[in-house]
């Protein structure tokens, strides 16, 4: 697992690419709690967060995990991820800022939705 790539993937490249597209700046990995992938304006922290690591759809995946290879460790390690971004959320928002999430499918597959909260999200914090 420490060929797994935290910075730089092609979920944060596809992210950033919509962020330069929409002119929006921001900084890449500030060093806040949780390490959010980009801050933009407003105290906006953003996530890019893989289906996989972060346990979306949690019910199916935990599933397929216990039926593959080590699932005691699997369903552990994902379930200790999902409890680790709750507790990130909670403590940047207690903090002041706005935490975006987006799932790799909504970046990849509809990246016309992401920029609509985008642009939510920035008119919130104006």
């Amino acid at each position: 697992m420490s060929r797994i790539r935290s910075k730089g993937t092609k979920l944060e490249k596809a992210m950033r690419q919509i962020l330069e597209e929409m002119n929006i700046r921001y900084l890449s990995h500030p060093r806040l709690e949780g390490n959010p992938d980009f801050l933009l304006q407003g105290r906006i922290a953003l996530f890019c967060d893989s289906s996989f690591w972060h346990g979306r759809r949690w019910k199916a995946l935990k599933k397929r995990l216990e039926r593959g290879s080590r699932p005691e460790y699997w369903v552990a390690h994902i379930a200790r991820n999902r409890a680790r971004d709750r507790q990130v959320t909670r403590q940047l928002s207690g903090e002041g800022y706005l935490v975006l999430r987006f799932w790799d499918d909504e970046v990849f597959g509809d990246p016309r939705r992401c920029r609509r909260e985008l642009v939510e999200a920035l008119g919130r914090t104006e």
